[in-house]
């Protein structure tokens, strides 16, 4: 009966097949990114942190354009956007070109938020970065590098 490992490895015994690497990497991506949100300020989901990063990388934009970016459906942005209205994180303001179209745009509250959420979450990861080698650095930000690769590729 085959093992496990030898089911999972190539027969060339170059390293890891394809499939134990994704399962690897979506399980350490998964906890990393839990632990990240848990360093992120109360008061707003994960779905409105994502939205206000998207906002602040992109730009105003419109409700359509920022439910495309996020993968989500617009009734579920609608709510997303109004409840970060309710918190005065964005606000909507109507195209100069075109009247009918309103922009979602981050406030200076919104900016600032976005920007001490990335603060703490980098100051996090940075603290459990200092007890590796300076060549485990290396090999992480080559691994950055190549998973940065992979998902323009996905896009």
């Amino acid at each position: 009966m085959p093992t496990a490992a030898s089911t999972d490895t190539p027969s060339d015994g170059t390293g890891a097949s394809e499939p134990v690497v994704a399962a690897r990497l979506r399980l350490v991506v998964m906890r990393l990114a839990r632990r990240l949100r848990q360093q992120a300020s109360a008061g707003v989901t994960p779905s409105q942190l994502a939205a206000l990063s998207s906002i602040e990388r992109l730009g105003p934009l419109t409700l359509g354009e920022l439910s495309s970016v996020e993968r989500v459906r617009p009734p579920t942005m609608t709510r997303i956007v109004s409840g970060l209205e309710d918190v005065q994180l964005v606000t909507r303001e109507r195209d100069p070109h075109d009247r009918r179209v309103a922009r979602v745009r981050l406030t200076p509250q919104g900016q600032r938020f976005v920007e001490q959420s990335r603060t703490r979450k980098d100051a996090y990861l940075a603290a459990h970065l200092r007890s590796l080698t300076p060549t485990e650095l290396t090999t992480l930000d080559e691994a950055a590098s190549i998973l940065e690769r992979v998902m323009e590729d996905a896009e």
